[in-house]
């Protein structure tokens, strides 16, 4: 696999086609991998971002700005919408890094390119995600509310086993639901899987690499407090780090080394 430039290289093709080019074998059920690949999938989206890092930043900067753009529109359904871009945003992503591993380069236009490769997929997954934050949230709100009603009837004793109660429920729910997102995705759009069968791979493959993943959310929960300190300046390039990353993931567990 090869990230180098190559200035001799003929013009790039259009965004807009179906990636074509692989490197190296697909595995379909996926391979596990050692716990310290965690740390090498945010390793490998350093390098990736520091490729074309004003390019970087321009996607994470508008990807966010049409983010908080149709979130402050006080319509349910454009704020649906918003949730059902991202996984086609993420996806227009994906094959950017792919164009790097292809030994071209990413460009602006890629944060589109979800739209020409599996847009239904992509847009399902993202109905699919927005339903299940909208079950956990209501798991979380009656948890919630229960132990502000235990605390306020006195009980203070019991407030503490509720809170972790409400902690734990919340992490059993969101860990999983994470699973079956993130490597969703670059499935959908490169190999053409249906929403269901994507999110189904993701969290089986997800799942077998358990300690990698864990190790790789608990590196991201940490990089996220420090690109929040500075006046959340970190996270122009903490997102792409974390967007390249995402695309190492993929890579690692569903290709031959």
């Amino acid at each position: 696999m090869t990230s180098e430039l190559d200035p001799q290289e003929p013009s790039l093709p259009s965004v807009d086609e179906q990636p074509t080019k692989r490197i190296g074998n697909f595995l379909a059920d996926g391979r596990c991998v050692p716990v310290g690949h965690g740390y090498r999938w945010l390793l490998r989206g350093w390098t990736i971002f520091r490729m074309a890092p004003l390019t970087w930043m321009g996607i994470a900067v508008t990807f966010m700005a049409l983010m908080l753009a149709v979130s402050a529109i006080p319509i349910p359904i454009v704020n649906l919408l918003g949730n059902l871009l991202v996984p086609v945003f993420i996806g227009g992503i994906s094959i950017g890094c792919q164009a790097i591993d292809d030994g071209e380069e990413i460009r602006f236009a890629h944060l589109f390119a979800g739209f020409k490769s599996n847009p239904g997929g992509l847009l399902l997954l993202g109905l699919l995600y927005f339903v299940a934050m909208l079950v956990l949230a209501t798991v979380v709100g009656v948890v919630g509310a229960l132990i502000a009603w235990i605390a306020g009837s006195g009980y203070e004793a019991a407030s503490v086993p509720l809170l972790s109660l409400g902690f734990l429920t919340t992490l059993l729910l969101f860990v999983p639901m994470a699973m079956a997102i993130w490597l969703a995705p670059p499935l959908l759009v490169f190999h053409r899987l249906s929403a269901v069968q994507a999110i189904k791979t993701s969290f089986l493959v997800a799942w077998r690499n358990f300690a990698p993943f864990c190790l790789y959310g608990l590196l991201v929960l940490l990089a996220a407090v420090f690109a929040s300190l500075p006046l959340l300046l970190g996270w122009l390039v903490l997102l792409p780090v974390l967007y390249a990353s995402l695309y190492a993931f993929y890579r690692d567990v569903f290709f031959e080394p």
